[in-house]
């Protein structure tokens, strides 16, 4: 099943809870909520009190998107601040296993980034713990940039081997440049979640 999650980070922060509402009412099925530290990513964005805030206002499925060196140490601030599913990079400075027992032990579902450079491959030994893989389809770090094609493969790749190996149920997300247009390829590529 298909799944739409618009970014916050694309929103009017004046108006953030207006702005979260309409896309509820719209039919989107998530609120992608991107969470940048200014270490791990060169900006800084928002912390869990603001998604703390926004769900009190809103119960959508909260996508939590964290673009943090240490997504260990927070894990609970975000659990606390009304997270569902919470997204960390592979590429932090945390241990990802630790990271995703973590996640489960506070009841959310676990899902593992990886930055464009970073090789399909090196997901591979933690799908059977997750139920998302984010393939970033832009740098990480800040919006408005242009949807990266090649990493198509990527994604196809993901998807065919996390079949291959029983675990169909893997949801596989693409973030970043994500239209009309680029969510068609995306999706022929096997991603589920836009």
């Amino acid at each position: 099943m298909k799944k739409i999650s618009p970014s916050i980070l694309s929103a009017d922060f004046a108006r953030l809870g207006e702005e979260c509402a309409a896309m509820e009412k719209a039919g989107a099925d998530e609120l992608h909520i991107d969470v940048m530290d200014g270490h791990f990513v060169p900006n800084i964005s928002y912390g869990a009190p603001i998604m703390k805030s926004l769900r009190k206002v809103n119960k959508m499925y909260f996508d939590t998107h964290l673009m943090i060196s240490e997504p260990l140490r927070y894990a609970e601030d975000f659990a606390r601040g009304g997270a569902d599913r919470i997204t960390f990079h592979l590429e932090c400075d945390d241990d990802p296993m630790a990271v995703i027992e973590k996640i489960r032990s506070l009841g959310l579902s676990p899902a593992i980034a990886l930055k464009p450079k970073t090789p399909a491959e090196a997901v591979f030994p933690y799908i059977p713990y997750l139920d998302m893989v984010l393939v970033m389809t832009v740098e990480p770090g800040f919006g408005g940039q242009s949807f990266m094609e090649d990493m198509m493969p990527k994604v196809r790749a993901i998807r065919d081997y996390a079949d291959k190996n029983g675990f169909t149920a893997l949801s596989v997300q693409v973030d970043g440049g994500v239209d009309k247009n680029t969510a068609v390829l995306a999706a022929k590529a096997g991603a589920d979640n836009f």
